[in-house]
């Protein structure tokens, strides 16, 4: 199960995004609005409310900052009512995009999101052009030096899930959206550190990516990203760990 992945190389590029702390909040802070007004404000009943919490909780986010969030989310603040929509793309080198988006005013967002895409080699398109490459999955990523891979792929298919792979210093556990969370449990239960968990779109297929168009579509996934209507981004591409090494920085 060795190689390169998608999950990998999109993660190592996004630790420089995420380190805008700030942004970071503003977009989670979203998420826990938007999880609480579909599926109320209780996380115990909200499986998508807890682990946004979690996520908050991980990027260290005040515990009022969260409260006002679930809060605005059930009606008991006042806030802004947002759609969740997602918005399909090509990248140079006809690298598949999918982005989820959150916003107030969805034909701004589309606007702005157009004009990036087009001035970074891209273009966005129809529903349903792309979304068919990606299937919904849990992943969980856990230290490669906390346990063995023989116990862990055996305790994570025991609870459901799909696939582990070896990426690096780190495992990878791929799930069903149904799995998810019941194989987070089982590695808490046994006491596996778990360094990152989420429910994300991952390529049914990737395009190997050379440098130089590297460059061009990981500079167009960070001004994607760089949206405060962006939750997500997903994208097909292939990049080896030299590559990507080489390039992030340039970006």
């Amino acid at each position: 199960m060795g190689g390169h992945s998608h999950w990998a190389t999109t993660k190592r590029h996004k630790a420089v995004v995420d380190a805008k702390r700030g942004k970071t909040f503003s977009k989670i802070i979203r998420e826990i609005t938007i999880a609480a007004r579909l599926g109320g404000g209780d996380p115990d009943a909200n499986p998508r409310l807890r682990l946004v919490i979690s996520k908050a909780k991980d990027a260290n986010m005040p515990a009022d900052n969260i409260k006002k969030a679930i809060q605005r989310g059930t009606g008991e603040l006042p806030g802004v009512v947002y759609e969740e929509t997602i918005l399909e793309g090509y990248g140079p080198s006809g690298v598949a995009v999918l982005v989820e988006v959150a916003t107030d005013n969805r034909n701004r967002t589309v606007a702005e999101l157009r004009h990036i895409f087009n001035k970074n080699g891209g273009a966005l398109a129809e529903a349903g052009a792309v979304a068919w490459q990606f299937q919904k999955k849990g992943c969980i990523v856990t230290d490669i030096s906390k346990v063995d891979e023989e116990s862990l792929m055996m305790l994570a298919l025991d609870a459901g899930a799909d696939d582990l792979r070896v990426e690096g210093s780190t495992y990878t556990i791929f799930t069903e959206p149904s799995a998810f969370e019941s194989v987070k449990q089982a590695l808490t239960n046994n006491t596996i550190e778990i360094q990152h968990a989420e429910l994300t779109s991952v390529p049914t297929n990737t395009v190997p990516i050379d440098e130089k168009p590297a460059e061009q579509i990981l500079r167009l996934i960070d001004k994607i990203e760089d949206n405060d209507d962006v939750q997500k981004v997903h994208a097909n591409y292939d990049i080896s760990n030299e590559i990507m090494e080489k390039v992030a920085s340039l970006v």
